[in-house]
């Protein structure tokens, strides 16, 4: 239901914007004006119907639907941008003449040449963004840790946050993000978070637990809570979860051997989680400590409590151009390395995605650590 209320800006605000300034822009007949105004009643006709049937329609019709006014939404967000940045010049040229004579006198030309071209161009955007979420990149990472096991010299670890498991990352995405991680041969493979999107029951339909356990790490998979475990069948998530053949980490402590420690931190939303001093005080100051926690908010409680490593997922660094810039005023490391005092962090940008399947200006990404003792 969120991603359809956040979809109602887009339609009764920005595909207002866009059908005016479109109709301005094409030729004044039935054979244009009729087709283009038909695109828009049956986008907000599709929309609606999945907004207010959305309990009762199957999934293989509320699916689709919700794909399509997705692509839309994002879609319209850059035509908009596109179309802002010619009002922009249009006002600019009423005091700095920067429109030539020769398209002023081709006005209406010129107007249909630029509806072509700024659709064309968001239609190739829009393509590109997909192709960045179905083809994560992997992301090699190098830490050097100031402690040392008495028998590990390093530690190689393979880390997936954010998946959003749900109507936009399937099982067969999810297939090819397993198939990515085995490729690493990793010793340790941790999922940060987000697992799921919204609703458990895509998951357990399509059995998506049966790609998670391929996956393969000698040293076993740990898996932590993210905020959205906590939106909807939250004890259906839990339960899931289990069945995936990793070891989920509610404010707990693991050994996967006897070199190093895991912490897994229940999520944030959880505003009864446990101090992270309550998980650590036993711990063995001379052995290496990594934290998991998805929501990189916690720095200065891990650099307090002189853990070595975070690992983070949660920001998706804003996942749509321009929201990265506004990531950077609300985190204080929103994606990538980071160090402070003596306590090293990564955040990631995640390997999937929050409703619609698109990235723009960020990148889906496997994480592979490649971690030094000393």
């Amino acid at each position: 239901m969120k991603v359809f209320i956040q979809a109602i800006v887009g339609q009764l605000l920005l595909s207002s914007y866009i059908f005016i300034r479109g109709y301005q822009a094409i030729p004044p007949t039935k054979k244009w004006r009729v087709p283009f105004t038909l695109f828009f009643i049956l986008e907000i006709s599709l929309y609606l119907t999945g907004f207010f049937f959305r309990k009762s329609l199957p999934d293989s019709i509320f699916i689709p639907i919700m794909q399509i006014c997705n692509t839309w939404y994002i879609a319209s967000l850059y035509l908009t941008m596109s179309l802002l940045v010619l009002e922009l010049i249009r006002f600019l040229n009423r005091y700095i003449p920067l429109i030539p004579q020769v398209i002023k006198k081709n006005y209406a030309k010129t107007k249909l040449i630029l509806f072509f071209t700024i659709t064309a161009g968001v239609t190739i955007l829009m393509f590109k963004a997909y192709h960045t979420v179905t083809h994560p990149v992997v992301r090699h990472v190098s830490i050097t840790l100031p402690k040392k096991g008495s028998t590990r010299d390093s530690l190689k670890i393979v880390m997936m946050s954010d998946l959003h498991i749900g109507e936009t990352i399937n099982r067969s995405l999810v297939h090819k993000y397993v198939a990515l991680a085995n490729e690493q041969k990793a010793d340790l493979a941790v999922l940060v978070g987000d697992i799921m999107d919204y609703e458990s029951r895509i998951a357990v339909n399509q059995k998506v637990e049966e790609e998670l356990r391929q996956i393969h790490a000698p040293l076993g998979t740990y898996i932590v809570l993210g905020n959205h475990e906590y939106r909807a069948n939250i004890n259906a998530k839990h339960k899931w979860l289990l069945q995936t053949g990793g070891t989920l980490m509610i404010d707990s402590v693991a050994m996967p051997d006897s070199t190093f420690y895991l912490v897994g931190r229940d999520d944030l939303v959880n505003k009864k989680r446990k101090p992270l001093h309550s998980l650590t005080k036993d711990l063995d100051p001379d052995l290496p400590v990594i934290v998991l926690d998805h929501q990189p908010l916690a720095f200065n409680e891990m650099v307090m409590n002189k853990a070595d490593l975070g690992l983070h997922g949660h920001t998706h660094n804003g996942q749509f151009w321009p929201y990265p810039l506004i990531m950077k005023l609300i985190f204080e490391c929103p994606y990538g390395y980071y160090k402070k005092g003596d306590t090293q962090f990564y955040v990631s940008s995640g390997i999937g995605c929050a409703g619609p399947p698109y990235r723009v200006g960020t990148v889906s990404e496997l994480v592979v650590l490649h971690i030094t003792f000393r």
